[in-house]
Formats: C-alpha cells, sequence, structure tokens
C-alpha cells in the first residue's frame, strides 16, 4: 500500500510539472511556490494551481483560493460582532488567486489581485480545515455499556442548584452531551415543576401530542389481564422528519410493581458493527427507510411520514450523529432494490443483536422527584411490563436549543 501510494503521489507530481510547463515561463501566477516561516520550521506552504497547500502542527491541509478569499475574517468581509459575512460571495472571480503571500510564526497573508489583504491565524486554519475537521469530533461522547455507565457514577443535578446555578446546569447538560442521559433529583412530583425543569434547559417541543402530556394507567388488578406489557426499545417520533431530540419524563407516581425504564446506548451498538462489520454499518448509514404514523379518529386524524436512514453519519469524518430505530413504526421497505434488501435486513439484524444484548441495557426505577432527559437521537428506550396505578408526565424539547444552551455555557455541541 505504502508503494501504490508514493507511485500515486509521484504520478501527480508528474501531471503537475507537465502541466506548469504547457503554461510557459511566463505564466508566474501558476508555478508552485514553496514557502517557509521566516522563524519557525513548523509552518511551511506552497501555492499549487487549484489551491494553497499549507502544513502546521503535523498536519498537511488543503485549502481552495475562492474559500480563502470568501472566509476572509477582515473587517470589510466579516462582522466579527454579530458573526456574519459582509463579503458577497457571488463576487468572488472563481478563478481568483493571491498575488503575493507570506507566512510568519502565527499568521498567513494573502494580497489579492484588487489589493485586499486577508490574514489568517495558522491556529483558526487548522480547526477549520477538511483535514483538521475530518479527525476531530464534532461532539465529545463517551460510549457505554450498562457496567460502563455505573461505574461512572455520574451524579444526577440537584432541583434547587440546577435551577438557581449555572454552573450545575453546565455539568448537568456536559453529562447529557457525554452519555446522552441525565437527571435531576429533588424536582416536586407535578406537572408543573417538570415544565420549569425543562424549560431551564430548552424550549419544549410543541408536537400533535400537545406541549406537556400526563397519562395516567391503572392497572390495579393482580391478574394477568390488568399489567401493563412491556414496550421495546425504541427512538420516538421516527416518522418525523426531524425527530424530536430531547425527551422528558418524569414519574409522578406508581402505586405497584414493575416499570422500570429500558436505556441503551445505539451509538455503543453503532460502532460495534462499524468495528466488526464495516459494510454493514455502510449499509445502515446510507439506505434511506420509511417509518410512518396513521392515525383516524374521529376527532382528529394524523398521517406522518420520516424518511431516512437508521444510522445518520456526518459525510466528512463518519461521526454518528442520530439513530432512528423503532420497528413499531417502521413502514414498508420499499426504497430499497431487491438485491440489497436482504444484505440490509442482515445488517439491521446485527444492529438489533447489538441493541439487545444484557450487557448494553441499563434499567432505571424512576421516582417521583427524579426527571430523565433522554437524547432521542442517541438512547433507545424501553418499558417493563408494570401493575398498579402509574402516572408518568414529560414532553419533547427542541434540541437545536438544548444545543444552544449548551454552547452558551461554554461546552462544545
Amino acid at each position: 500500500m505504502a508503494l501504490i501510494r508514493l507511485l500515486t503521489r509521484l504520478s501527480g507530481y508528474v501531471h503537475l510539472k507537465q502541466g506548469l510547463e504547457c503554461l510557459g515561463a511566463s505564466s508566474q501566477s501558476t508555478r508552485l511556490q514553496q514557502h517557509t516561516a521566516a522563524h519557525s520550521s513548523s509552518c511551511n506552504y506552497q501555492l499549487l494551481p487549484d489551491c494553497l497547500e499549507l502544513s502546521y502542527g503535523g498536519l498537511v491541509m488543503h485549502f481552495d483560493y475562492v474559500w480563502l478569499r470568501d472566509h476572509c475574517r477582515s473587517a470589510s468581509c466579516y462582522n466579527s460582532k454579530t458573526h456574519q459575512r459582509n463579503l458577497d460571495t457571488a463576487s468572488i472571480d472563481l478563478n481568483i488567486r493571491p498575488l503575493k503571500s507570506r507566512v510568519d510564526e502565527n499568521t498567513l497573508f494573502l494580497t489579492w489581485p484588487d489589493g485586499h489583504i486577508t490574514r489568517y491565524s495558522l491556529t483558526w486554519l487548522a480547526q477549520n480545515s477538511y483535514e483538521g475537521q475530518k479527525r476531530s469530533a464534532v461532539q465529545p461522547r463517551i460510549l457505554w455499556s450498562a457496567d460502563i455507565y455505573s461505574s461512572a457514577q455520574v451524579p444526577s443535578a440537584s432541583w434547587d442548584k440546577f435551577m438557581s446555578c449555572d454552573e450545575e446546569l453546565k455539568n448537568f447538560l456536559n453529562n447529557f452531551l457525554l452519555y446522552g442521559i441525565a437527571f435531576v433529583e429533588g424536582v416536586p412530583p407535578t406537572l408543573e415543576a417538570t415544565e420549569t425543569a425543562t424549560q431551564r434547559v430548552s424550549l419544549i417541543r410543541e408536537t400533535m401530542y400537545g406541549r406537556m402530556w400526563n397519562f395516567t394507567s391503572d392497572f390495579s388488578r393482580g391478574d394477568t389481564a390488568y399489567t401493563k406489557l412491556a414496550l421495546d426499545r425504541h427512538t420516538d417520533t421516527s416518522y418525523f422528519q426531524e425527530p424530536c431530540g430531547i425527551q422528558v419524563f418524569h414519574c409522578l407516581r406508581h402505586e405497584g410493581t414493575g416499570g422500570r425504564t429500558l436505556l441503551v446506548d445505539a451509538f455503543h451498538a453503532a460502532d460495534a458493527v462499524l468495528q466488526r462489520t464495516p459494510e454493514n454499518f455502510e449499509l445502515l448509514s446510507h439506505v434511506p427507510i420509511k417509518h410512518e404514523y396513521v392515525e383516524n379518529l374521529s376527532e382528529h386524524r394524523n398521517h406522518m411520514i420520516g424518511i431516512g436512514p437508521v444510522i445518520n453519519v456526518y459525510p466528512w469524518n463518519n461521526e454518528v450523529y442520530m439513530i432512528r430505530y423503532n420497528n413499531y413504526d417502521r413502514s414498508v421497505i420499499n426504497t430499497v432494490p431487491h438485491d440489497v434488501v436482504r444484505r440490509w435486513y442482515t445488517a439491521h439484524r446485527q444492529l438489533t443483536a447489538e441493541l439487545r444484548r444484557p450487557d448494553n441495557e441499563l434499567w432505571v426505577k424512576l421516582k417521583p422527584g427524579k426527571v430523565l432527559f433522554i437524547d432521542n437521537w442517541r438512547v433507545l428506550h424501553g418499558r417493563e411490563s408494570f401493575t398498579g396505578l402509574r402516572q408518568l408526565c414529560g414532553c419533547y424539547l427542541t434540541r437545536d436549543d438544548v444545543l444552544n444552551t449548551a454552547r452558551s455555557l461554554g461546552l462544545q455541541a
């Protein structure tokens, strides 16, 4: 493989050399120019025909010239107060190249044909390069099995401090971002207090189910006929084109047995599929599947359809950002060619097996005062059967606003 890469690079240099010779010695702007920072051997760059190649901090990066002009952070091109672009991107010549360039220890300087000078911090370029983004995570996470999460002894937030102290809120959100679940303890067991707690984090997302929901189930008789059946692991609202980002549960009352909540880190399961059978991961992250919800009642009707792969990844670094998994609501599979269907079922079976591994199942008993926040794009939830009277309230939160709150507190999200 090393020999193949070497030959490929040599071939590229040969074609580059031939191209430059054809352009002639008088075409100074298209010649390959190599430069090194005057006071630092850790940075050097060269102007290639179609991009600037920069080597800095052990990373080799490539920047298109239009990109370099478009992202100029000068006062005339960028409003640093509003973090918005002033420059009209459509006004940039798509064949633009810098007339002059230089670099010092920390900054790259580019002079454009109209005399405008762009200054880039080398650190900023490294952070915002494709190569830098490709090897970094959008959001740091800790993948967990039941044992990993239990051993971490992740603390719950205290209701009083959670409502009054930003540092407590920050710690809560940090745990939520890392693990996909987080708890607030000591919340008064009322619908109103639960709503107040959720609004500390985000705006409530109103759906066809309403804003806050409050369900009471009474299975007080002891025989099997009066036992609420178990609910298998799933993500909610898979039939929304954009599934709800966060789900909140608060058990206000339970006079009976059972009813524990099941939590499974689907990102951990997806990573196991990736490590063992990359081709199955690839299939699950590219084949679009329909999920559907149909409700025809005299007082209202709903027909929701959500389409997307089971595993959703960022294309530049293959980082998983959403799982859409709900066997109850998966619709007719008519988006997959016949020669792919069996392979998809095989891949889906492998993911299901990982999700159903007992060592991946975290069981939690919800009780009055304990509010659970679940990342519905990551953590599957279910519930074991129960008896007796059980009252549960909760809601969905808008994902953008949860992440906005986290970023405002200085967290990476």
